[in-house]
């Protein structure tokens, strides 16, 4: 009898639970991209226009004509937003590559904390940490000024 009771109350509140929109007539929202920024209306007007086409209810020709009116004013949407997602982008990447250690041969290492280059074993830093000289020899695991080990 508990079992019967527990299923029709899980019932109900997941049919209210689905239902609820409808009644309470609240909306979907949508996930923005971009840190929360409001998008332009041709850039939605072209996600509108491909899923009618996809849908069926856009012919051939309609949405060719469509397509490149709001491809258009979507450009001069962007190119006039003073902050760009691109700009984000570019400075995510930047400040990445700003924090990974570099070797002069091989370029930028993967890891964060690599001391040595994977590929040649060059000293990545460069200078000793304990009398501050700069370390010139590719394979060098001890400093030639003060005899320091270079990476512990």
């Amino acid at each position: 009898m508990m079992a019967l009771i527990v299923g029709t109350v899980l019932a109900v509140a997941g049919l209210a639970f689905v239902l609820s929109p409808v009644l309470l007539g609240t909306t979907v929202r949508r996930r923005q991209v971009g840190g929360g920024a409001k998008e332009s209306g041709a850039i939605d007007a072209l996600r509108e226009i491909e899923f009618d086409r996809a849908t069926g209810k856009l012919s051939d020709g309609d949405y060719a004509a469509l397509k490149s009116s709001y491809t258009e004013r979507a450009l001069d949407e962007l190119r006039r937003a003073p902050t760009g997602g691109a700009d984000v982008a570019e400075a995510a990447v930047a400040e990445y590559r700003r924090r990974r250690p570099r070797c002069a041969v091989h370029g930028m290492r993967p890891e964060a904390d690599a001391l040595y280059c994977n590929e040649c074993g060059v000293y990545l830093t460069g200078v000793c940490a304990g009398c501050g000289a700069t370390v010139t020899n590719p394979g060098a695991r001890y400093c030639t000024e003060c005899g320091a080990a270079l990476a512990a």
